[in-house]
């Protein structure tokens, strides 16, 4: 049951935890908190910050979540209804609080959004590969 939970929703919980000061600094300023540092062979310095590491927390929960997309099945069917209802809680909170409105959580929007798409067409594209007929 677990398989259909939808991974979108650590981002969402992330960002929340975020904002109420869970990882140091309050609200939107934690974010742009440095994580690290590497110096580049360039001489360029690479920053990484919170709202970075976010984005790629959740673009790798992305590529999971279209692999689990790939499945058929009732666990298959609660996962896509459950990540709509996760993209529109994104949705409401990027319309409705002050803090959802930049552009880190209009990316983790983007990327709820392109989970449900996504999950939707590759498992109608496997379930019509399903479908056998007894010719």
């Amino acid at each position: 049951m677990l398989t259909a939970i939808p991974l979108m929703i650590v981002p969402l919980a992330l960002y929340n935890l975020a904002l109420a000061g869970a990882f140091g600094g309050g609200g939107v300023a934690g974010l742009s908190r440095v994580v690290f540092t590497l110096p580049m062979l360039s001489g360029a310095t690479w920053v990484m910050s919170a709202a970075d590491v976010l984005i790629l927390v959740a673009l790798v929960l992305l590529f999971a979540e279209i692999l689990k997309s790939t499945r058929n099945g009732s666990r298959a069917l609660l996962n896509h209804i459950l990540s709509m209802l996760v993209f529109v809680a994104f949705l409401v909170e990027f319309l409705l609080v002050r803090d959802a409105a930049t552009q880190v959580f209009f990316v983790l929007l983007t990327i709820a959004f392109i989970d449900v798409v996504g999950g939707f067409v590759i498992s109608v594209r496997s379930a019509g590969r399903d479908v056998s007929i007894g010719l």
